[in-house]
C-alpha cells in the first residue's frame, strides 16, 4: 500500500528469518510502506528474551503496520494479513508474532472562548447591607452582564479547548512571544449543552455510532412500511420488528445527541424517529402509497453499492485515479451513452417481427433509452461495492492472502452480469408483452421510449397490383398497428399474424382511428379509373 492514507495503526512484532541481507530487504519493504520500525533485537533477545528459543539467522522487528479499513475484533488478523502479503511479493520469511491494534481515536473537547471580566459589576462586601433599589440594580447588572457574555460581545479572540476549569485556566496562560496574559478572563463555552465536561464520545466513535444509528432508522422505516402491506399476524410480527429497531436505537442514542443527558437523547432520537415514520409511511394519494417494501429494498442496494464503491476506490491513491481510473471510467461512459441509445429500441423492434430503421426514434429519446439501459446495467457494481464492503470489515473471504479471492470475485461478477443482461430482456420483453395484449383487445396502444403505435386504417392511393407491400398482403379494410414513417416506408403490425408490412409512404394514407375494432371504409372501386 503505497502512500500515507491509512485507517488502523497495528504494533506488530514481526519475525524476519534469513541472515542480514534479508534483513536489509524487509526494513526497506517496511519503509516502502510507511510502516515504521519502533525497534528491533535478535530473536531470543530484548522483549523475546525467555519467550523464544534464540535463533542467529532469525531478528524481530516492533513494526507499526498500517492499513485501510474498520476498527473491530479481525483488525489484528488484518494485520496478519498484511504481512502475510508482505512476505509473498517481497519473497521473504516475515511471520507476524503478535499483533496489537493500536487506539489513536481522537477526543471531541469541548470548545471555549476567552473573554473580558471588567462589564461585571463589582462585588458587594458581605457586610455592606444593600437597599432593595439598590439590590434591583445589581440583579439588572448582572442579567445585562451574562446576556451580553452569551452573545459574545466581550470576547477576546482566544479559542481553548478542554473542561471549565481547564478552559479557565488556559485562557489566563501565556503563550510565548504573545501579549501578557490577562488575569481578568473567564471563559463561555461555544456550544450549548456541553458546558462543564468533555464530550465522552471520540470521533471516530461517534462515526460509528451515528451510522449505526442512521442503520436502525431505515431497518424501522423498512418494518413500519412492510407490516402496512401485510394482514394479520404478520402484521404484528412485523410492527414488532420496527418497535425493536427503535428500542435499540433509543439504547444506542442515551448522551449521544446531547452529551451527558441520557433524557435529551432520547428527546432527540425519539423526534428523529417519527420523522423518519412520516418520512416512509406517509399518506395515501390517489390510491398509492409514496414508498413500497421494493421501493426501500432498492434504495438499500443503491446506498450500499455507492458506498461500497467508495471504501473500495479509496484505497487507491489520487495519482492511481486521476491517471487511468477517470479516463477509463469516463470512455466507458461516454461509450456506453453514445453507441447503446438504440439497443432497447432495437430489441422491441426484433420482438415484433421490425427493423430499428423502421422506427423513428426522436434523438432525445435514444438517450432516454440509453440512461435507463445504464441503470439496469449498473447492478454490475453490486458485486464490486460488496467486495470494498468485505473489505472495509477483514472478512476473511477476501482477504489479500486468500487463494480462492480471485476465482470468488469473478464467479460472482460473472452472475451479476447474466442476471443484469436478463433483467434488460425482461424488462422488453415486458414492454412487448403489454403492446400484445392492449393489441389482442383492440384497445389503446402504450408508448415506449418515443415509441408511438397508433390504430390506423390504410387507404392505398393505388390499384392492388401496384402497391409495392413487403412482408404480406394489405386488407384495407381493417386497422392495422401503425409505428409511423421512417425513411419514405411506412411500418405496419397486423395483429392476427403478429407479422409486419412495410410500403411505400407515397403509396398510402394513414388515417388514425380510435381503436382496433373500427371497420376501415375503402374499397379499390373508389380509386379514380386509370390510377
Amino acid at each position: 500500500m503505497q502512500g500515507k492514507r491509512y485507517d488502523q495503526r497495528v504494533l506488530v512484532l514481526v519475525e524476519v528469518r534469513g541472515g542480514q541481507r534479508d534483513w536489509d530487504e524487509a526494513e526497506r519493504a517496511f519503509g516502502e510502506r510507511d510502516w515504521p520500525v519502533v525497534t528491533s533485537f535478535a530473536r531470543g533477545e530484548g522483549l523475546s528474551g525467555g519467550v523464544l528459543r534464540a535463533d542467529p539467522s532469525a531478528r524481530m522487528y516492533s513494526v507499526e503496520v498500517r492499513f485501510f479499513g474498520a476498527r473491530n475484533r479481525r483488525t489484528g488478523r488484518a494485520a496478519v494479513w498484511q504481512v502475510e502479503r508482505l512476505a509473498r511479493v517481497k519473497r521473504l520469511e516475515l511471520y507476524a508474532r503478535h499483533c496489537e491494534p493500536m487506539d489513536r481515536d481522537r477526543e471531541s473537547l469541548t470548545t471555549w472562548w476567552a473573554h473580558t471580566t471588567a462589564h461585571r459589576p463589582p462585588r458587594v462586601p458581605a457586610p455592606r447591607p444593600l437597599t432593595p433599589m439598590a439590590k434591583l440594580r445589581r440583579a439588572a447588572a448582572v442579567a445585562r452582564a451574562r446576556f451580553t457574555e452569551r452573545r459574545g460581545y466581550h470576547d477576546t479572540g482566544t479559542v481553548v479547548t478542554g473542561t471549565a476549569s481547564e478552559a479557565r485556566r488556559l485562557s489566563r496562560m501565556g503563550l510565548p512571544g504573545a501579549s501578557a496574559p490577562a488575569s481578568a478572563t473567564d471563559v463561555r463555552v461555544a456550544s450549548r449543552g456541553t458546558a462543564g465536561h468533555i464530550v465522552p464520545h471520540r470521533e471516530d466513535d461517534a462515526r460509528r455510532r451515528a451510522y449505526r444509528l442512521g442503520a436502525r432508522l431505515l431497518g424501522m422505516g423498512f418494518c413500519a412500511v412492510v407490516a402496512r402491506e401485510q394482514s394479520g399476524v404478520w402484521t404484528w410480527v412485523w410492527a414488532g420488528a420496527a418497535v425493536l429497531c427503535f428500542l435499540a436505537g433509543a439504547r444506542l442514542a442515551r448522551g449521544f445527541f446531547v452529551s451527558e443527558a441520557r433524557a435529551g437523547g432520547l428527546v432527540v432520537w425519539s423526534l428523529a424517529a417519527a420523522s423518519s415514520l412520516v418520512v416512509f409511511l406517509g399518506t395515501d394519494s390517489g390510491g398509492s402509497r409514496d414508498w413500497t417494501p421494493r421501493g426501500m429494498l432498492l434504495v438499500f442496494a443503491v446506498l450500499a453499492t455507492a458506498g461500497g464503491i467508495w471504501l473500495l476506490v479509496r484505497q487507491w491513491t489520487w495519482g492511481e485515479w486521476l491517471t487511468w481510473a477517470v479516463p477509463l471510467v469516463f470512455a466507458a461512459v461516454a461509450s456506453l451513452v453514445v453507441s447503446s441509445g438504440s439497443v432497447l429500441h432495437a430489441m422491441y423492434a426484433d420482438s415484433l417481427d421490425l427493423m430499428p430503421a423502421d422506427l423513428d426514434v426522436p434523438a432525445i429519446w435514444q438517450a432516454v433509452s440509453a440512461v435507463k439501459l445504464t441503470i439496469l446495467l449498473s447492478s454490475v457494481l453490486f458485486v464490486p461495492a460488496l467486495w470494498g464492503i468485505a473489505k472495509h470489515v477483514h472478512v476473511p473471504g477476501v482477504s489479500p492472502v486468500d487463494r480462492f479471492r480471485v476465482p470468488l470475485y469473478v464467479g460472482a461478477q460473472a452472475t451479476v452480469v447474466v442476471l443484469c443482461v436478463a433483467g434488460v430482456l425482461d424488462s422488453v420483453g415486458a414492454a412487448v408483452g403489454d403492446f400484445r395484449a392492449a393489441a389482442v383487445r383492440k384497445a389503446g396502444l402504450p408508448s415506449y421510449f418515443g415509441v408511438e403505435p397508433e390504430w390506423t386504417c390504410v387507404e392505398p392511393t393505388v390499384p392492388a397490383t401496384k402497391l409495392g407491400t413487403r412482408g404480406g398482403v394489405l386488407r384495407p379494410e381493417r386497422p392495422y398497428v401503425s409505428f409511423g414513417e421512417a425513411g419514405g416506408a411506412v411500418s405496419l403490425w397486423d395483429e392476427p399474424t403478429g407479422k409486419s408490412l412495410q410500403m411505400p409512404a407515397e403509396q398510402v394514407r394513414l388515417v388514425p382511428v380510435a381503436d382496433g375494432t373500427v371497420r376501415c371504409a375503402f374499397s379499390y372501386e373508389s380509386l379514380p379509373k386509370g390510377d
